[in-house]
């Protein structure tokens, strides 16, 4: 009999569907997984699930120990279905791969392989050459989008950057300062709610100081669903503007440890000292870091943040900050909530660099559009986070 890794089985329309169930099990580790992947994982035998699980980092142990320890006895002879390769070195617990040998699995099915370079196939090599028979790609795509944040830190050192806005369909992003006090809301409660999603999914939202002065926002989850940190508000401010009577600032809490603040201020060297002091006994963390043209450098503050764990950044900006961003090429995904009205030329307008600038920028990839309630979202890529930048 050939060895498994030969002729390895088809993908069935069962694979299709116990992959389904393991995507969604691995979806309830959203904002608790991180800076881990999230993963589910499913163990069938004779058409049914005797075991399944997902991952919290908080719970160490990894989806498939979990789901085999469910599983108990009925492991021997089963399938294992999971979103992602299973791991083949020890981290804080030991390899999956060889608790999946000692409980008899005799078949994995895997969406996709680890995006982490250092370990990518290595798993899946493992289990073929102890003769497990083992299936890659079902679902993959859903599996990839998952886990993308993880992908883009795992191999860059960086957070994936999603840029979120909301515009009328003449590309204003906010009424004139005239209207601004009677008609806030662009977008309906629908996308406002999935913003709160972006949120919830995100490690850090990040805004200028701009925004903040405008609009005096929160920037909190107000989801109510649990999350393992709390959200990280980052703030660019090069001359340290922040009001000590922002929302912001009066909202500041210590994270779930006791440690840190989840305000952070990015700002440069220049800025007064006095007035850093008094941020940072308000509970502000400040980080100086270099400075570009008198402000903020972008990519200072992605290295700090992928730095400190921070796999994911939602940038919710005007124009000033959205405009820099794109500029610098740090914004790896975009997300536009376009509302279907007009707010005119006295508007303010969602991105303000040159022709020349905008030219410059790499085409969507990936681009779905979907309606959600009385607006539309346009959603795409400027890279694919899988591939080497």
């Amino acid at each position: 009999m050939p060895p498994a890794s030969a002729n390895p089985p088809a993908v069935s329309d069962d694979d299709a569907r116990w992959m389904d169930r393991a995507l969604e099990l691995a979806r309830r580790g959203e904002a608790l997984a991180s800076p881990n992947p999230m993963v589910g994982a499913v163990i069938v035998a004779d058409g049914r699930v005797v075991g399944e699980a997902f991952h919290t980092y908080d719970g160490v142990r990894h989806a498939e120990v979990l789901a085999l320890e469910a599983a108990g006895a009925a492991a021997r002879g089963a399938t294992l279905y999971v979103n992602l390769e299973p791991c083949c070195h020890t981290g804080r617990t030991p390899p999956c791969t060889e608790a999946l040998l000692r409980a008899g699995i005799a078949r994995v099915v895997a969406a996709m392989a680890d995006p982490n370079p250092a370990v990518h196939g290595r798993g899946l090599r493992q289990l073929r050459r102890a003769g497990l028979a083992v299936t890659t790609g079902p679902r993959a795509a859903e599996a990839r989008k998952l886990n993308e944040a993880f992908a883009c830190w795992i191999r860059t050192g960086r957070p994936l950057v999603t840029m979120k806005s909301a515009l009328s369909l003449d590309a204003r992003i906010a009424h004139s300062r005239a209207h601004r006090r009677r008609r806030r809301w662009i977008t309906g409660a629908a996308a406002r709610a999935e913003v709160q999603q972006l949120r919830h999914a995100a490690d850090a939202v990040l805004t200028g100081i701009g925004t903040v002065l405008a609009d005096d926002p929160l920037l909190t989850d107000r989801t109510g669903q649990p999350r393992r940190r709390r959200l990280l508000r980052v703030v660019l401010d090069s001359r340290l503007r922040l009001p000590l009577d922002s929302r912001l600032v009066r909202s500041v809490r210590s994270d779930a440890t006791g440690t840190g603040s989840d305000l952070l201020v990015f700002t440069t060297a220049d800025a007064d000292t006095r007035r850093a002091r008094a941020l940072v006994r308000a509970g502000v963390e400040l980080v100086r870091v270099r400075s570009r043209g008198g402000r903020v450098d972008l990519n200072a503050v992605l290295e700090e943040l992928g730095r400190r764990q921070i796999l994911s950044v939602l940038l919710e900006a005007g124009a000033e900050l959205g405009s820099a961003a794109l500029a610098a090429g740090i914004v790896d995904r975009l997300v536009l909530y376009y509302a279907q009205k007009l707010l005119g030329a006295e508007a303010v307008p969602w991105v303000v660099l040159p022709a020349r600038q905008l030219r410059r920028l790499p085409p969507l990839r990936q681009v779905t559009l979907r309606t959600l309630g009385p607006d539309f979202v346009l959603e795409g890529y400027f890279r694919d986070v899988y591939r080497n930048h």
